[in-house]
Order: C-alpha cells, then sequence, then structure tokens
C-alpha cells in the first residue's frame, strides 16, 4: 500500500473516531426528549433541569478544547458525570440513563490527565449509587436500577482512556515519520551539495592540469614557429589538441563516475579489470571503505589502465587491492608492451597522475610510480 493510501486510511479512522462521541451525545438527548413526555420520570420538577444541564454539558463537551485551560476541562467534565448520575435514577425508562456512561468515556477520551478521568468516573459511580439507593427509599413504588449496575457506569472511563492513548500513539507516530522524511530530505540535500563538490573538484583538477598543458603547448608551438621550425610547431599544436581531446573524456568520465550510484570499492575494481582484460585480486578482508577513499582509488586505476594501454599495448595487466586494519592499498602493474606503439595514442597531458598524487596527498595518502619487472607500476595507499 502506498504512503498517500495509508495516510488516506488514517485521517478516515480518525474522522470515524471522532464521530463516535457526538452520535452518542445528539442521540441520548433526541432520544430522551422524545421519550420525555410518555415516560415514567420520579420528580419531574428535578429531573427536567438536569436532564437540560446534561444536555449542554454534553455538548459543551463536543467542542474543540485545544484553547481551553485544564482545570475549566475538568469541571465541564465534573458536571457532566454529576449531572448524568443524578439523572439516572429519576428517568430509569428513557435514554437517559446512557448519559453517565457517556460522560465517563468522554473524560478518558478528553481529558489528559488519567488521574483526573478516573476520579471523576470513580465519583459518578458512588453519586449513581447513593442517588439511586435515595430515590428507591423516598419512592419505593418508582422503578430503579440495581445498585450493582450503577456502580459500573465509571467503567466506560478505562475505552476513553485507551481510546486517547491511541490517538496519541497515532500522531506520534505521524509526528515522527514526519520528522523522518524532513531528515532524509535534508540528508538528501546534504549529500547532493557534496556530491556537487566533489564534481566540482574533480572538474577542476582535471580542466586546471589539461588547461595548464595546453597553454605550455601553445606557447611552445609559438616559439618554434618564430624560430622557423614549422614541423615542430605543428607537432606542438597537436600535441595540444590532444591534450584537450583528453581533457574532454576525462572531464565526461569524472562526472559520469560521481553521478552514477557507488559500488563497493573492491566491485568496481573487479569490474573495471573484466572490461580491461585485466587481473585482478584481493588481499586481506574487504570491508567498508569511505566514499571519497572509493573514488581516488578508482580514478587512479583508470588512470592507470588508460596509461598502460597507450604506452603499453599488448602488455599483460592487473589489479590488486589490499586491505589492513586501517588502510587500503591499491596496485597496478603492467608489463613491457607486446605491440607497437601508436603514435596517436601515445599522446597525452602526462599530467593524469600528477593530478592522482596530489589528490592522495590531500586524502592523508601516497601514490608511486614507477618501472618495475620491465613494466610500469603504480602504487596507491589511502586511509580505510
Amino acid at each position: 500500500m502506498s504512503k498517500p493510501d495509508q495516510r488516506a486510511l488514517s485521517l478516515l479512522g480518525q474522522y470515524r473516531d471522532g464521530l463516535i462521541q457526538p452520535v452518542l451525545v445528539i442521540t441520548a438527548i433526541a432520544c430522551t426528549a422524545v421519550q420525555w413526555a410518555d415516560a415514567t420520570i420520579a420528580y419531574r420538577p428535578l429531573a427536567l433541569p438536569l436532564f437540560v444541564l446534561v444536555s449542554i454539558a454534553g455538548i459543551v463537551s463536543l467542542l474543540p478544547w485545544t484553547r481551553l485551560p485544564e482545570r475549566r476541562q475538568i469541571a465541564v467534565m465534573s458536571f457532566y458525570m454529576l449531572f448524568g448520575a443524578l439523572l439516572l435514577p429519576l428517568a430509569h425508562g428513557t435514554f437517559a440513563a446512557t448519559f453517565p456512561f457517556v460522560a465517563a468515556s468522554a473524560s478518558g477520551i478528553k481529558l489528559a490527565s488519567r488521574r483526573a478521568a478516573a476520579t471523576i468516573a470513580v465519583a459518578g459511580s458512588i453519586v449513581a449509587a447513593a442517588a439511586t439507593w435515595t430515590v428507591g427509599q423516598l419512592a419505593p413504588g418508582t422503578p430503579v436500577w440495581p445498585v450493582w449496575v450503577t456502580l459500573t457506569v465509571g467503567l466506560p472511563v478505562a475505552v476513553g482512556i485507551s481510546h486517547h492513548d491511541r490517538l496519541d500513539a497515532v500522531r506520534n507516530a505521524q509526528l515522527a515519520a514526519e520528522s523522518a522524511q524532513r531528515a532524509r530530505e535534508s540528508e538528501a540535500r546534504e549529500a547532493a551539495l557534496v556530491e556537487r563538490g566533489r564534481i566540482a573538484r574533480e572538474i577542476h583538477d582535471v580542466l586546471g592540469h589539461s588547461l595548464s598543458g595546453i597553454a605550455l603547448q601553445l606557447d611552445m608551438a609559438d616559439a618554434l614557429r618564430d624560430s622557423g621550425r614549422d614541423d615542430e610547431a605543428a607537432a606542438a599544436v597537436r600535441k595540444a589538441r590532444a591534450i584537450a581531446v583528453d581533457s574532454i573524456t576525462e572531464t565526461r568520465r569524472a562526472v559520469h563516475a560521481l553521478r552514477e550510484d557507488t559500488l563497493p570499492l573492491s566491485e568496481t575494481l573487479c569490474k573495471l579489470a573484466e572490461h580491461a582484460s585485466a587481473g585482478f585480486s584481493i588481499e586481506g578482508e574487504a570491508g567498508a571503505v569511505g566514499p571519497e577513499t572509493t573514488h581516488a582509488m578508482v580514478r587512479a586505476a583508470q588512470e592507470a589502465m588508460t596509461n598502460a594501454a597507450k604506452h603499453a599495448p599488448g602488455a599483460p595487466r592487473s589489479l590488486r587491492l589490499a586491505f589492513t586494519a586501517d588502510q587500503v592499498k591499491l596496485t597496478v602493474h603492467n608489463g613491457p608492451a607486446t605491440e607497437p606503439v601508436r603514435a596517436e595514442l601515445a599522446g597525452g597531458s602526462g599530467l593524469g597522475l600528477v593530478g592522482m598524487r596530489e589528490r592522495a596527498a590531500l586524502l592523508g595518502g601516497t601514490l608511486r610510480a614507477g618501472p618495475a619487472d620491465g613494466g610500469w607500476t603504480v602504487e596507491l595507499e589511502l586511509p580505510r
């Protein structure tokens, strides 16, 4: 069931519960008024004012009490219960007998204090029993309720208190759900801001290094052209273009990597190795790694694999991920080239690993790169 449907059912349940008390009060007043003329009423001059007073108290109890002081709430419910208990033995054959029961239930629902509600219910039972015994003594021929029945008029207070507690629980659950929703939205906004910051830093690094390389190559081309070395100047311009193309590729890859859902580091590198037909192994017990560390590791692996494809085509490549208690180490190794190096692929900015080394330093780690075993090895070590 969807959340809107659940909310609609909750509102429907609250609306239904809110109708119970009004229906009971209005039914008791209307039915008693209809029966009053023909019913056997003891001491009518006293019973009629009590009926009017209990009807007024019942209607007042239905009004919203959000701004009414607690003492006044207790006073209204006390009078409601008192008038109903006194009317109980006088209007024996009418619906007026339901007033004290409804008043006890209303006390449990409306009053925030359980102690006050229970006190009103107990006092009402005692008054109802005493009034019934008194009427039986003063008017022996008048039908009256058994005393044990009158002592039960306060029992519905337990139902009212239970209903009150349930409404409180529902309201608290709704407030908790709304609070949790606000917290989730806040976390989502914070995560979005963090992601935007990461994207901005990555693009800044890529573009900063690339633009510096392009400017250097163009300055070199200008100097070479002035000295009449046109062929070398053209090569410098082509080098600048290659750096620009690499920059665009790296920027797109950075944005894509930062926007996609982050997999665990080991799974991400395993997929990268499979895509590049490289070996992959894990040492130690793989565990949770922070997002910044994960991103730096993935970017270093991508850069190392790209460089291997450019400068050592056909060479076997491998990735090894080693976990320790507080650090994680990535080793990317490629052997010697087995195919001729293609000139159009060998060019590049030459600044990718420099940027990775700077990023590693910012994260409190180290990056080392150099020749090893006839090929090239890149080692990145970062705190977890």
